[in-house]
């Protein structure tokens, strides 16, 4: 089976690159390779680039997913959210393009988001298309959006355009397309050579991340959102027919546990 991601470890520096050759959308096969990249760099003790592929960071959670395997997708997609936002190395989003719902929740777990400017789109458009956020995720959005687009991008699911996502907070800078590889491995380079000891430290101090990664936890568990009424067309895609949302049935069978 061709592998989703690629790993590369060069001069200190771990890039994983999502590619499936479309649109690298967030499947169970593609979430369990890209925790286990993460896995390898933390062995390596390498700071990481996370980037996609060509001019496409992630559409996001795999929608053509069976819907028996959604809520281990998007608890899966929890965990991955926690891996990069509590990863002992820092870790630098390179966006080169789309980061739509799940992969925007990506881009803000990590420590540095860098994107190109471009005609693209992030945000997390899960209304727009008849799902509910997850909990993990509005907690992840509320840590670091700005008030009014917290609002705005998580009632409205509006996608924004690379400037605009930059005043937002998904994004802390933009640099030509061209100097996104270069611009993301100086600033892991960078990153890296903190002192180690006064960082953990430092952390540790940090009560707002450490509420965030307690709350993804415990909101995970507890959350029960209504289920969602009966679509109008049984044409429709499984997600919008069935009564039951599939973060309804995620939270349901991690609360089970």
């Amino acid at each position: 089976m061709r592998r989703l991601t690629t790993y590369e470890l060069e001069d200190g520096v771990a890039t994983i690159a999502m590619d499936d050759g479309k649109v690298n959308a967030l499947s169970p096969a593609m979430l369990d390779e890209l925790l286990g990249a993460f896995d390898r760099a933390a062995g390596d003790e390498a700071p990481v680039v996370l980037t996609g592929r060509m001019t496409t960071f992630s559409a996001g959670f795999d929608l053509c997913c069976e819907p028996e395997r959604w809520p281990d997708m998007v608890a899966a997609g929890a965990r991955l959210a926690e891996r990069i936002m509590c990863f002992p190395q820092p870790v630098v989003a390179a966006c080169n393009g789309n980061a739509i719902a799940m992969a925007a929740f990506m881009l803000l777990s990590a420590d540095h988001r860098i994107g190109t400017a471009g005609d693209y789109r992030i945000g997390l458009n899960e209304v727009a298309i008849g799902l509910t956020i997850p909990w993990f995720g509005v907690e992840i959005a509320r840590h670091r959006l700005s008030r009014p687009y917290f609002d705005r991008c998580t009632i409205t699911g509006a996608l924004l355009g690379p400037a605009e996502a930059l005043d937002a907070g998904f994004l802390d800078r933009l640099v030509e397309p061209d100097q996104l590889e270069v611009s993301a491995h100086a600033t892991a380079r960078r990153l890296s050579a903190l002192d180690r000891a006064a960082h953990a430290r430092v952390w540790g101090r940090t009560e707002q991340k450490l509420a965030l990664r307690i709350g993804i936890r415990q909101r995970g568990r507890s959350a029960r959102p209504r289920p969602q009424p009966d679509s109008r067309s049984r044409r429709q895609p499984w997600w919008r027919r069935s009564r039951t949302s599939p973060t309804a049935a995620v939270s349901s069978a991690i609360s089970a546990r």
